[in-house]
Parts: structure tokens; C-alpha cells; sequence
């Protein structure tokens, strides 16, 4: 998931041997995972930071096929999604009569992660007593089953990850000092997409092949306008949103071109907006009304970056990230003032 890619080169090799690999043609990826590899295969507590979406688990689970643990589980919990008063019982087991309804013992997720990796997914969000138990485990790696009498060892590798730094946490007292620097090992910032831009089309032709190859769709072709469009968005739900988008897509547009007004409203609109607010090498600004429709509002630009960049049709198609037969076509169809076609070359 979030464009994470399992390759194998030797097909005989078991799955264990596979190594995650998330798309990382962007520099800001390429130096997060040039620290995740330095630290990949050391024994310490990884806390991956990052806003929703961007793909913690997978750096995690990366970490991890990197890692000497790689033959042993990766078991990742939702910290988040777990009622509190079964949190104890869903990190540590419990046994047989330990509470209502339980009829059997059952494994907890550290047991289930013996030799391997712990993934505390939204660490900051585990209730304060819960906090304590964890704390007080991570001391000396030894546990009781709820409603057990035995301490069990527990041989884990513990990464976090968070969508706000723990400090700020700490700080509003939702969540203890004193397991925050038992926890604080190394921390590496995931990048949001909106810094990632080059790991868009990569991405999006990885996201098409997952989603056509599962619903048994034909691949869509994006045109130039809608993926233009897909890189000046700023993708605030990340990478998720990306998937949504191009599953979305690839459902409603089977095997056809995917053009500018294919794209979800609210994302051409804002992905206009976006691109009229980035700083110019000049001094123009404009002023756009969202309610004038698309095409309306690609003519305006167009003819606004028309006059900045002297008539020069190219250096239009580069600023504006389109190609030089686009704005040729809008100039050719009478879409854009006499003053800026008076000035094309």
C-alpha cells in the first residue's frame, strides 16, 4: 500500500527475503531513506514521524526487511483504534476466565511478534495507564497475559510512529516523560507528498497497475492538462488520497483518457487555485473566480503567463507544467487575448 513495491529477484526465494521499496524518486525520500538504511539494521526503537497518509508503516515495514528481524513477523497495531479497556489485553493476551466472554487464552500482539518487530502505530494516541503498562514492559522486556501469573520474555524490536512530534504531547501532559525517553531512539520525518513531486508519476502509474489489476480494468491514459493538474495539488490526505483518486479514476474512465475535468471537482479547483498563488518571477498577480467554470479559468491563466513570460509560448508550457501544443491550441482557438497572441514568436 501507499505505492510500496515488493520486489523479488530471485522468484525461488521465500517472501521473507523480499525487500518493501516505497517510490523514492525525490530527494526528500531518497534522504529519509538514506537514514532509515543507516539505522535499519540497528537493534534500537525507530519513530517515524509524519502526516496522515504519507506511508509510516511502510518505512516501517522496510525497516524491517532491512533488518536482521526480516524472518520474524512485523505486527503493527493501530494504537488509535483500540477501545482502552481492551488494550492491555490486545498488546499482551490473556488467558482463559481472565473477563467476561474470555473462553480461551488468547496471544497478544508482542507474543505474536516474538524475534521480530513491534509496530506501535499513533503511539500518542494510547490511554496514559496503558502508557505505564508499556513502559513498565519495555524495562525489562517481560510481560503477563491478563488474568496470568507467569512473566514471559519477549524478544521485540519496538517502532512508533506519530503524527505530531511526542514532544508537544509531553508537553500537554498526554504522554508520559518518562516513557517518551525510554522510547526516544532515532527519528525520521516521512515527507508529505506535497514535497514529493517527483514521486508523483511513479506513483501513479504504480497506483493504476494495483487498482487495474485488482477489479480487472483496462489501464486509463492521463493527458497532459489532468496530470498537470495531479502536480500542482497539494494532496493534503497524501498518498491515500492519491490511491482514492486513481481508484476512483480507473473505475469511471475504464480503459479511456483521463482528462482535466475527469479529476474531482474539489481537487481542480483547488489545484488552480494553488498554482495562481505560486510566487512569480515578476511582480503579476491575478485573481480568479472558481465559480467561472474549468475551461474559463485555464484560458485566464494561460493569458495571465502569455503576458508575464512576453508572448514565449514555451516558457509558458514550462511555467505552467503543459505542453507547448497546449497553450499552441488555446492561442489557435481564439482563447487568449489579441496582445498576448500579437507577442508569440
Amino acid at each position: 500500500m501507499f505505492g510500496a513495491l515488493i520486489r523479488q529477484k530471485n522468484p525461488m526465494k521465500r517472501q521473507i527475503d523480499a525487500a518493501i521499496e516505497p517510490v523514492m524518486r525525490s530527494a526528500a525520500m531518497k534522504k529519509a531513506d538514506q537514514i532509515l538504511r543507516a539505522v535499519a539494521n540497528k537493534d534500537v526503537t525507530l519513530t517515524l514521524l509524519g502526516e496522515s497518509g504519507t506511508g509510516k508503516e511502510v518505512f516501517a515495514r522496510r525497516a524491517h526487511e532491512l533488518s536482521a528481524r526480516r524472518r520474524g513477523p512485523f505486527v503493527p497495531i493501530n494504537c488509535a483504534g483500540i477501545p482502552e479497556a481492551l488494550f492491555e489485553s490486545e498488546l499482551f493476551g490473556h488467558e482463559r476466565g481472565a473477563f467476561t466472554g474470555a473462553s480461551e487464552r488468547v496471544k497478544g500482539k508482542v507474543e505474536a511478534a516474538e524475534r521480530g518487530t513491534l509496530f506501535l502505530d499513533e503511539i500518542g494516541e494510547m490511554p496514559l495507564a496503558m502508557q505505564a503498562k508499556l513502559l513498565r514492559f519495555l524495562e525489562n522486556r517481560r510481560y503477563m497475559r491478563v488474568g496470568g501469573a507467569v512473566k514471559i520474555d519477549a524478544d521485540v524490536r519496538l517502532m512508533c510512529a506519530t503524527l505530531r512530534p511526542l514532544e508537544q504531547d509531553v508537553s500537554s501532559g498526554r504522554f508520559r516523560a518518562d516513557l517518551f525517553y525510554r522510547i526516544q531512539g532515532i527519528s525520521l520525518q516521512v515527507p508529505p507528498l506535497r514535497e514529493r513531486l517527483a514521486d508523483i508519476a511513479p506513483l501513479l502509474r504504480e497506483l493504476v497497475a494495483q487498482v487495474t489489476a485488482r477489479h480487472n480494468l483496462r489501464a486509463p491514459h492521463f493527458t497532459r492538462e489532468a496530470k498537470a493538474l495531479l502536480l500542482r495539488y497539494d494532496w493534503p490526505g497524501n498518498v491515500r488520497e492519491l490511491r482514492n483518486v486513481v481508484e476512483s479514476l480507473c473505475l469511471l474512465r475504464d480503459g479511456r483518457s483521463v482528462r482535466a475535468r475527469d479529476l474531482p471537482e474539489a481537487l481542480r479547483k483547488r489545484a488552480v487555485a494553488d498554482a495562481v498563488a505560486l510566487p512569480a518571477h515578476g511582480s503579476t498577480s491575478l485573481t480568479l473566480e472558481l465559480d467561472d467554470g474549468m475551461d474559463k479559468l485555464v484560458q485566464r491563466i494561460v493569458e495571465a503567463t502569455l503576458e508575464l513570460e512576453g508572448g514565449n509560448k514555451h516558457a509558458t508550457a514550462t511555467r505552467l507544467r503543459i505542453s507547448p501544443r497546449t497553450v499552441q491550441r488555446y492561442v489557435a482557438a481564439g482563447r487568449v487575448s489579441v496582445r498576448s497572441r500579437r507577442a508569440l514568436p
